[in-house]
């Protein structure tokens, strides 16, 4: 949601930024784990990635704003079969696009002041994720990413007045540990570092800076009754944005409720998202 609104916390980052918030952090936390309160240390963590092997999927998303904005990614991906010492590992392409967004932001070429923005982005991405399980509980897993996007806009009164703006793909990924001491209990930690070199081109000319993400979560699992299952943790979140001029410390709680029905064909969850209530479910 907030890829589709470009709210005020999203505008102290360029648009093509902010519309990866709605496909790249589902495929990175798993769409359980945003269902389940989107911690991702636990369910969502790399370090599991093991227990999917043999697998493939297909993931599509489609949101549609009350203002008009729609943002939609199709993902495709799969996991290798069991490896050495059962590590797996696991593939994912992912492509987004948008309508016409409308949004205000502002720019050196088009004055001091936010000014009523449209225009159209797309992000591509390609993710690995590698796990191994050490024994007694522990698995460990790396997440490799590389992930570039772009965003044209106009000025809604004066399209003749345009910004152009870009990324550049720079080093990024994450890990994970996690340990299950029983079928009851899971804990988990997670990070996440993101960097791009970030370019903007309007009237006034070309300015470039890094963007960077760093996002740690910490989580634990517990099974209360048979198909019954509480995730509850918290997420340390810091931004800096070389374009903006902006740096950002926020630390968010992750609270989730999963229950299984119908002899397990059926698992229906909802939780708190940092600042979203969630939910979801499962055939």
């Amino acid at each position: 949601m907030t890829a589709a609104g470009l709210p005020d916390a999203a505008r102290a980052q360029s648009p093509e930024l902010s519309i990866r918030e709605f496909s790249s952090g589902q495929i990175k936390k798993g769409v359980r784990s945003i269902g389940f309160g989107g911690d991702g240390a636990t369910w969502g963590n790399y370090a599991l990635v093991w227990r999917d092997a043999g697998t493939a999927l297909f993931d599509y998303g489609d949101v549609h704003d009350t203002n008009g904005n729609g943002f939609h990614f199709v993902a495709v991906g799969a996991t290798t079969p069991v490896l050495w010492h059962h590590l797996a590992i696991y593939a994912i392409g992912m492509f987004q696009d948008t309508n016409d967004v409308r949004f205000n932001a502002k720019s050196p070429g088009l004055g001091a002041k936010p000014v009523p923005l449209i225009g159209k982005g797309s992000d591509h991405a390609f993710y690995s994720k590698i796990a191994l399980p050490l024994g007694k509980g522990v698995s460990v897993g790396v997440l490799l990413s590389r992930e570039t996007s772009q965003f044209n806009a106009a000025v809604a009164a004066n399209p003749n007045q345009t910004i152009h703006y870009e990324t550049e793909w720079r080093p990024s990924g994450g890990f994970g540990v996690a340990w299950q001491p029983s079928k009851k209990l899971l804990f988990g930690f997670r990070g996440l570092l993101n960097n791009d070199l970030e370019r903007r081109t309007d009237l006034a000319g070309v300015t470039q800076g890094m963007a960077h993400t760093a996002e740690y979560r910490l989580g634990g699992s517990v099974l209360l009754w048979k198909g019954a299952l509480v995730d509850v943790g918290g997420i340390r979140l810091e931004k800096r944005n070389a374009l903006a001029g902006s740096h950002t410390i926020a630390y968010h709680p992750n609270l989730g409720i999963d229950q299984v029905l119908g002899n397990g064909h059926v698992a229906l969850r909802f939780g708190l998202d940092e600042t979203s209530p969630t939910a979801g479910f499962s055939l």
